[in-house]
């Protein structure tokens, strides 16, 4: 092999390895990209909530986020409360893209935290990037003309 030859070699085996690469979403402030390995999912990108939201014709918020990202671990305890204040009004859902990468693909996700909102109709309503407090949740519920009806 001449010499002017291995560098374009070592070059074109660099550029694939590149080319297989995925690209994690990026999180809003500080968080490492650690990769995981892929979970499995539902085909919806959701879990078995996702389904029993669609039968029960809930308004349902999904956040996209990681649980070694700091906005989404500030985000955890707001959903808890979201999802315990509203239970049966309302689905909460939490999708590690870290460990379910699918399903940050399959949501379009491209920073985390994301908040998406959807209609009982199953549609999207409304997506938010980045920290997203509970009064802002809750105010942009009743933006989109949906009543929870008073919390506990």
């Amino acid at each position: 092999m001449s010499i002017l030859k291995f560098p374009l070699i070592l070059a074109a085996a660099a550029l694939s390895g590149l080319a297989g690469a995925q690209e994690k979403p990026a999180c809003q402030t500080g968080c490492a990209g650690i990769p995981v390995a892929p979970a499995q999912i539902s085909p919806a990108g959701g879990s078995d909530e996702t389904t029993k939201a669609a039968t029960l014709k809930l308004p349902r918020l999904v956040d996209l986020g990681a649980s070694k990202c700091v906005p989404c671990k500030m985000m955890a305890p707001i959903l808890d409360d979201l999802k315990k204040e509203f239970a049966g009004r309302m689905d909460v859902e939490f999708i590690d893209v870290w460990k379910t990468p699918e399903a940050g693909k399959a949501y379009g996700i491209r920073m985390i935290p994301t908040q998406i909102f959807f209609g009982v109709d199953g549609k999207e309503s409304f997506r938010h990037e980045g920290f997203f407090g509970k009064d802002d949740i809750l105010a942009k519920w009743k933006e989109l003309g949906m009543d929870l009806g008073a919390g506990k």
